[in-house]
């Protein structure tokens, strides 16, 4: 103890001596000669306990005595740094990017995450911002849950059902987000959400989830394992629900004994925002909000995400709850990761923080994003060779809910791009002047009555100016004076979360009125459609005809006024915005139901109809009130492509011209009739900013897709048991036993490629790596990529164990004719199966490997072949 208090002496002499010179500060924390826990400790032991508290807080203030700025610990970076104030750039989803197969794309992609995410933050800490979400260097993905049933909502978000792609694009996600210096982390990368969470979205506060130890072990924790204790992933995030009657964030196992005990994590916990809250309002688990916080810390869950629930600390330490010792480790925990990020240390040291604001929506990046969004294309049908299309056709003929749509590009969770392309600009853009392209919306995502929109913005006037008079308020509940004042031409409103809405107000925590005077020019009828992502009442001439004020994303509500000519009537639409995306509308027309029969007839002469359809993120998400048929609360109750869809396509191919079918989803969507009847199905998932770029060069030929499904396309909702049921029983390509539609790593090319020369040894050792080789060749005429996958298949009905595993899989580049040679190595846990107590152990006796483009028994046609061996493991 005596030697430590003279080095601290030590230290402090020299620290006083150096301040003024190359060290600014006044304490131990701020030596930069000193090590981080060093630093640390410091830091920490100068705390008042209301001090150390407010730090475990998502937005922890100031602490001005210390010199400690503000800092919200909130961030996003899904797919692209999200819901800054600042124009980013948008890769494709993150079930998108799964489905490029490409370990490096997404390395990449992660890196150029992280520098714009620099930028961002250097831009606050200039402009002193640090305190406002979405600037930070701490982000809240990945999301690396299973995605054990297409019904959840927010599958999209993470890289399918497997284990091992989860696990491997998880890793070098992480790793290109967090980067390679040896002392400082770009950004902070946090994999959620922890643990055995993937819906239903409507009970995730309330869910008590229980599997068995085999099941923990093969699907659901091995991806975790590896972010944390491989990849040294910076923070973990705990879920929602409840595992083992515990909520998950004070979970004995999964919190003390496997994540701090076995895996010996060092990082950062977050709670998911509003999780403790559910311990003692939803689970009931625990009485208050003192007796929750306290559990949560003790569990080592460092920051309350979303509320206030860890004030109660302060009082949980004074009534002996929890001891201040406690406390100093979760606080510590969080000032290392700050430390490590760079933020007490000057500009020059860091080298991350001399990242220049040139980086955001740099050329490099966005061509980025253009190759990940033409490498996630999936090509599911193309009979006859129906693709690649003829650029020099006289008419096609583009329809669809997702056509021009560019919320269903961009995703969830997601940037704000300066420029984005839909399909139908893809293909404008793509095709000369000499072709006739022709937009038909045609139907809505599940129904066939459209709003035939009319302009009529010569209609609308207030104090004898033409448009709306305009009133934001810096609340939601339009109390006070409005921050601004402004007369719009119309009501037609998109922010992105943090985006700015006028002056200092943010697209969130706002309200606004709009009103106007509308004239009407005959007798007759008007349809009013309003639409906002939280809530919002219409009033004309002082009644109110709309009340929706309680929270209403993404949902749509219409008026019909029966109109007098000439006849003045005022409109009032008040609207209010609380967290997430903005956006506020009022459009104005009459309903009709499309008539597919003259459609088609219409459009007679077409050489082409390219149908864009599939769902949205205006459907699929996280706890959204959506109740259309076939959806609910974020999920799906059926996986069948909407009714009215195939409808449709059913009277399009009537015409005998040929149909293409450009399916968006964020899930595996069923369309038994499609895979029947439709000639070329192209999967596009929601491709970011490029997607509608990257779908034209697919289907004219300017870039062959290669991308493969990271999750099974069944056939219909029979297919699936309960949403409920987490048990992995006929579950994911690894369990299924029916036919799927499309397989686990089904996907086709305009090119064929030929496997040969298989090199592996028959027998191994047991604990002995095995080395394994092949010979790939382009055999077409097209220069292609191929996905090679490397499965395992039990041969052992005594053992429980997956069907077929993917243990390998590589995505490369072949021009016609070209062979190149690729290697795995499996270790010793590639070839071991989980025991029913959840202990990994190796296989004995005969295994058999499989190598190929697809997995080995997928009955669609495929572009190459599959090559096995038995191999056998001595004992």
């Amino acid at each position: 103890m005596k030697s430590q208090k003279f080095k601290y002496l030590v230290l402090l002499l020299t620290t006083c001596c150096c301040f003024g010179q190359e060290n600014q500060g006044k304490f131990l924390f701020q030596d930069t000669n000193l090590t981080f826990e060093e630093r640390v400790d410091d830091l920490v032991s100068r705390l008042t306990l209301e001090e150390k508290v407010s730090q475990m807080l998502n937005s922890s203030p100031a602490i001005p005595r210390l010199g400690i700025i503000a800092y919200d610990w909130w961030n996003e970076t899904l797919h692209g740094v999200a819901r800054t104030p600042f124009k980013t750039t948008v890769y494709p989803q993150a079930i998108a990017m799964a489905a490029t197969f490409d370990k490096n794309s997404l390395y990449k992609m992660a890196d150029y995450s992280a520098l714009e995410g620099r930028a961002i933050y250097n831009k606050a800490v200039e402009s002193n911002r640090t305190n406002e979400r979405y600037m930070g260097l701490t982000y809240w993905t990945p999301n690396i849950n299973i995605f054990r049933d297409p019904r959840w909502g927010r599958g999209q978000e993470t890289y399918g059902e497997d284990p091992y792609l989860t696990g491997t694009l998880g890793d070098y996600f992480v790793r290109g987000l967090q980067g390679d210096d040896p002392k400082y982390l770009k950004a902070a990368a946090c994999a959620k959400h922890y643990a055995v969470h993937s819906g239903p979205e409507s009970l995730r506060h309330t869910f008590d989830v229980d599997v068995t130890p085999y099941e923990l072990w093969d699907t659901y924790l091995p991806a975790f394992k590896k972010l944390i204790t491989e990849s040294n992933v910076a923070g973990v995030m705990c879920a929602y629900n409840a595992f083992k009657t515990q909520p998950c964030c004070a979970s004995d196992m999964l919190m003390t004994d496997i994540l701090r005990n076995q895996w010996k994590f060092e990082g950062y916990v977050t709670s998911d925002c509003w999780a403790i809250d559910d311990f003692f309002k939803n689970h009931k688990t625990h009485p208050d909000a003192e007796s929750a916080a306290a559990d949560a810390v003790f569990h080592g869950t460092d920051i309350d995400c979303g509320t206030d629930a860890y004030k109660a600390l302060v009082q949980a330490v004074k009534n002996g709850k929890i001891s201040e010792k406690q406390i100093d480790i979760s606080v510590k925990r969080l000032f290392m990761i700050r430390f490590r990020l760079g933020m007490f240390d000057p500009v020059a040291m860091v080298k991350y923080a001399q990242t220049p604001s040139s980086v955001l929506e740099s050329q490099e990046h966005q061509q980025h994003a253009l190759k990940m969004a033409r490498q996630s294309m999936v090509l599911l049908r193309n009979e006859k060779n129906i693709l690649p299309l003829n650029k020099n056709l006289k008419k096609i003929v583009v329809l669809g809910p997702n056509a021009d749509n560019s919320i269903s590009i961009l995703g969830n969770y997601n940037g704000t791009p300066s420029k984005l392309t839909t399909v139908l600009q893809g293909i404008k853009e793509k095709i000369g002047t000499n072709t006739e392209i022709v937009y038909e919306k045609a139907i809505n995502f599940t129904n066939d009555t459209l709003l035939v929109y009319q302009n009529l913005k010569n209609q609308y006037s207030y104090e004898e100016k033409q448009g709306f008079k305009a009133e934001y308020y810096d609340n939601v509940n339009l109390s006070g004076n409005p921050v601004m004042t402004r007369t719009e031409p119309e009501i037609n409103h998109f922010w992105q979360e943090g985006e700015a809405v006028v002056q200092n107000i943010k697209a969130n925590h706002f309200s606004a009125r709009y009103s106007t005077n509308f004239t009407a020019e005959s007798d007759g009828s008007i349809t009013f459609e309003l639409s906002a992502d939280d809530g919002y009442r219409f009033l004309i001439d002082g009644k109110e005809v709309i009340n929706a004020w309680t929270k209403n994303r993404w949902g749509e509500k219409t008026f019909k006024l029966i109109t007098k000519k000439n006849t003045v009537y005022k409109l009032v639409l008040e609207y209010w915005q609380g967290e997430g995306k903005a956006n506020v509308s009022l459009n104005t027309g009459n309903f009709e139901k499309t008539d597919f029969i003259k459609l088609v007839d219409k459009h007679k002469d077409a050489d082409a109809f390219i149908y864009v359809g599939g769902i949205s993120p205006q459907l699929e998400g996280e706890e959204m009130p959506v109740n259309f048929p076939g959806f609910s609360g974020g999920d799906r109750t059926s996986i069948l492509l909407p009714e009215v869809q195939t409808r449709l396509m059913k009277a399009l191919k009537t015409s005998g011209k040929p149909v293409i079918f450009v399916m968006m989803t964020g899930s595996a969507i069923a369309v038994p009739w499609e895979a029947e009847n439709i000639p070329a199905i192209v999967n596009a998932w929601y491709g970011g900013q490029a997607a509608g770029t990257a779908v034209a060069d697919v289907l004219f030929g300017d870039y062959n897709p290669g991308g493969r499904l990271p999750v099974t396309f069944y056939g219909s909702d029979s297919d699936l048991s309960a949403f409920v049921d987490y048990s992995m029983e006929n579950k994911t390509y690894r369990y299924f036993r029916g036919r799927p539609l499309f397989g686990f790593g089904y996907g086709l090319s305009y090119t064929s490629f030929k496997y040969d020369q298989l090199d592996v040894s028959s027998k191994i050792k047991k604990n002995n790596s095995l080395a394994v080789s092949v010979r790939i060749t382009n055999t077409g005429k097209t220069e292609g990529d191929e996905v090679a996958q490397l499965y395992i298949i039990n041969q052992d009905s005594s053992v429980k164990a997956p069907l077929k595993s993917l243990k390998g899989f590589e995505r490369l580049t072949l021009k016609p004719g070209e062979s190149k040679k690729i290697r795995f190595t499996l270790s010793s846990e590639d070839l071991s199966y989980v025991t029913a107590q959840g202990e990994l152990k190796q296989f004995e006796g005969k295994i058999k490997l499989a190598i190929g483009g697809s997995q080995p028994d997928e009955k669609n046609q495929t572009k190459s072949n599959i090559i096995s061996k038995i191999i056998e493991i001595e004992k």
